[in-house]
Parts: structure tokens; C-alpha cells; sequence
């Protein structure tokens, strides 16, 4: 009677272990995918951030070069040179506001950082993307283990351990390859 019996609790024994080894990895691509998405939404707001003080210096520096463009056209007056050391003064603003390596404020440098938050944003979703669907094959996974244990059709345990795999397979693209594949 022990025999048989035994038999049947070895197995649960060897799904519980394969149940509780896709919960592991489960609890790593939900934390994994938690942190992606994060750092994506932060990226994201970085990189409007950016784009906002962009088009702020974008508008001023349009302001400026109007008014520039105005005066220019006026008939010399009797403040001739006032006006030409305001003119000069205008051009460096704009020359400042366009490139200012020094701060990283120029249109050039926020142009650049926006773009560079943005890459990040993108890598961040892709990897979120890839922790979501190894996520979603782990969660199959545990659920096809665990109804083996109580309809005892091992091809369920097979289907579990194979979701795994690919679980595992994705949890890896997502955090070392994550531009590998194009999911999304």
C-alpha cells in the first residue's frame, strides 16, 4: 500500500518543487518588470522635461531674433550705437541660448538630453515588455503544475516545466538582451 502511495507523493513532492521554482522566477520578473517600468516612466518625464526647456529656449530665442530682425529694418536713429550694443548683446543671448556647453542649457544640449531619456525610456518598455510575458508564462506555468496534482495528466506538468523555459528565456532577453527581440 506504501508502494503506490509513495509513488503518487514523490511526484507532488517533484511538481510542489516545480511550482514553488516558477514561483521564484515568477516573484523576479514581477519585480524586475515593477523596476523597468519605473525607470521608463521616469525616463519619459526626463525627456519632456527636456523637450519643455527646449522649446522655453526655442520661443525666447524666436522673441529675440524678431525683435532683432525689427530693428534692423528701422532708419538709423540718434541712439545708433546704444541700439547696435543692444543688437550685439541679443546675438550673444541667442548664440548662448542656442549651444551653452557649460551648463548643458543650449537648444543643442537639451535636444541631446531628451533624446538620451527617451533611449531610455524605449529600453526600459522593452524590457518591461519581456518581463511581462515571462511574468504571464510563469503565472501558466504554476497553474498547469498545479492542476497535474489534482487531475494526475502528467502532460500538465510537461506544459508547466516547457512554459518555464520560455519564461526563463524571456526573463533573460529582458535583462540581457532586451533590443534582441521586437515585441512591441
Amino acid at each position: 500500500m506504501s508502494g503506490g502511495h509513495g509513488g503518487i507523493e514523490g511526484s507532488n513532492k517533484r511538481v510542489a518543487l516545480l511550482i514553488s521554482v516558477l514561483a521564484l522566477f515568477l516573484a523576479f520578473s514581477e519585480t524586475l518588470g515593477k523596476a523597468a517600468q519605473t525607470d521608463a516612466i521616469g525616463a519619459n518625464v526626463e525627456a519632456s522635461n527636456q523637450w519643455a526647456f527646449f522649446q522655453a529656449r526655442t520661443i525666447r530665442g524666436t522673441v529675440l531674433k524678431t525683435a532683432d530682425e525689427v530693428i534692423a529694418l528701422l532708419p538709423p536713429g540718434p541712439n545708433q550705437d546704444a541700439v547696435q550694443a543692444k543688437r550685439a548683446e541679443w546675438a550673444k543671448t541667442m548664440a548662448r541660448w542656442d549651444s551653452e556647453p557649460a551648463t548643458g542649457e543650449g537648444r543643442k544640449e537639451l535636444s541631446e538630453k531628451a533624446k538620451v531619456a527617451q533611449e531610455n525610456r524605449d529600453l526600459s518598455l522593452h524590457r518591461y515588455h519581456h518581463y511581462e510575458l515571462a511574468s504571464a508564462a510563469f503565472q501558466i506555468g504554476i497553474v498547469l503544475a498545479s492542476a497535474e496534482v489534482i487531475t494526475g495528466i502528467v502532460a500538465l506538468v510537461f506544459a508547466g516545466g516547457l512554459l518555464g523555459i520560455a519564461g526563463a528565456v524571456m526573463l533573460g532577453f529582458g535583462f540581457f538582451a532586451p533590443h534582441a527581440l521586437h515585441l512591441f
